[in-house]
């Protein structure tokens, strides 16, 4: 069951074992649940123990007071959850469910543990003079699908991220040859612009690659490709001008490729990057076709993604834990401050070292961020967004990793990108840590220099 719960929740489920264990109880009872969700309540919820002056210390009081007798003189490494525990769970998922959401959420046992009528749970909430039925109809709100957004402080950015930010140098440097098969099937065809089908049939034809391995595994070949593609006879026609090099779509594709490089912290764009690119944008002549032959766009995604994160560049770790940063407190948006706090969670590469001089710490710069943007409340697991401005210093990291002729982009890069947008988040952090943008530049500079010894 576990696998359908948000990482909130299955915190829940954890703390609760946890408390049952250091009370030495001989199982997970509902109460442990009540105890978990004080200790892991963010946001909305942290408010509704806030306005009932509920705290976690007196909670474990009165939690240890009703569960006296179930204590055991044998200590269990993770006590096993009762049936009541159990049929709370399963309450749970009955609410997820009712409420049309896919993933089981912290909100969704917390209204189980409400509904409980089993247990002592009741009794306890009366000690602080719980309102169960205000809260609980706060809580089935917030759990509906239509959830108000937190606005990140950077979401209002004015100068937004340019979209024309294909140059075909950036493409070519890493996908020359490629982009060589693609032009010749183009001369050889009645069409003047490049299209997404040119692409793929051009990463098919070397047969050599991992990335066509990949494609084959998948059900995708150049044999079957092609035939699909002789089923097509022709494509719209109504462009403005030759001038145009690639198709509306394909140009959509290229962009989004060219983010995929980024995000998996290259400098160059790839053939693999491409065929992101074409299964990120989900339109064109090769997308089409793809999925025409049965295979799922985000498991094919998947399984090029797999190599790339065995390897875990440095700026792809630092990615995730950004995303994860901005998951824990409760936001579907990444911004300068989650970059900040990835390259220090990261621990190992060189912006890292250039923070831990300037002494800031995960626990420091998490409370700062806390601080200045406060938690959200998105409660579903959708894709994780960038803001406008953490863009731009993805994009700024890019370009100086580029400028520097170096394969792979770095927390170096990301650091520094970051001291040149003044008025971003993660600088207002640094800025509350004490730490000014000269002494980063400087310790990048060292510290670069001490890596090439």
């Amino acid at each position: 069951m576990l696998e359908k719960f948000t990482e909130k929740a299955i915190n829940v489920v954890t703390e609760a074992q946890n408390q049952a264990k250091l009370m030495q109880n001989v199982s997970v009872q509902p109460e442990h649940f009540i105890l978990a969700l004080v200790k892991q309540a963010r946001g909305i919820s942290l408010n509704i123990f806030r306005s009932y002056h509920v705290t976690f210390e007196e909670m474990q009081k009165v939690v240890e007071e009703k569960l006296r007798f179930e204590k055991s003189s044998r200590i269990y490494t993770a006590p096993p959850f009762s049936k009541a525990s159990k049929e709370l769970l399963k309450k749970a998922s009955d609410i997820a469910e009712k409420t049309s959401n896919q993933n089981i959420l912290y909100e969704h046992i917390f209204l189980a543990v409400l509904n409980d009528k089993n247990s002592y749970i009741s009794r306890i909430l009366e000690r602080f003079n719980f309102d169960i039925y205000k809260s609980k109809d706060l809580l089935s709100r917030l759990v509906q699908r239509k959830v108000k957004k937190v606005l990140h402080p950077e979401s209002d950015d004015t100068s937004k991220f340019p979209a024309e930010l294909l140059n075909t140098e950036n493409l070519l440097s890493g996908s020359s040859e490629v982009f060589d098969r693609a032009m010749s099937k183009l001369s050889a065809s009645n069409y003047e612009i490049l299209g997404t089908e040119q692409i793929i049939s051009s990463i098919l034809e070397d047969s050599n690659s991992e990335l066509t391995k990949i494609l084959n595994e998948n059900g995708i070949t150049s044999k079957n490709f092609e035939e699909k593609l002789a089923e097509i006879s022709g494509r719209q026609d109504e462009y403005e001008g030759k001038q145009i090099i690639f198709t509306p779509n394909a140009f959509a594709a290229m962009n989004s490729a060219i983010e995929s490089a980024k995000e998996l912290g290259s400098s160059v764009v790839t053939p693999t990057h491409l065929l992101l690119g074409i299964l990120k944008s989900k339109k064109g002549i090769a997308y089409n076709i793809i999925k025409q032959l049965n295979t799922s766009g985000a498991l094919l995604e998947n399984e090029i993604l797999k190599p790339i994160e065995n390897q875990m560049p440095e700026a792809l770790t630092i990615m995730k834990l950004a995303k994860e940063e901005a998951r824990r407190i409760g936001r579907n948006t990444v911004g300068t401050e989650m970059f900040l706090l990835g390259i220090i969670s990261e621990g190992n590469g060189i912006g890292y070292r250039v923070l831990n001089e300037l002494e800031v710490n995960i626990k420091e710069a998490r409370i700062a961020v806390e601080e200045i943007i406060g938690y959200g409340d998105d409660y579903f697991d959708n894709d994780i967004l960038f803001t406008d401005r953490a863009k731009k210093v993805l994009e700024a990291a890019w370009e100086l990793a580029k400028s520097r002729n170096e394969l792979k982009i770095e927390s170096s890069h990301l650091l520094y990108a970051i001291t040149t947008f003044p008025d971003c988040v993660a600088m207002k952090v640094l800025e509350q840590l004490g730490v000014d943008v000269v002494e980063i530049k400087q310790g990048i500079i060292l510290e670069k220099q001490r890596s090439e010894r």
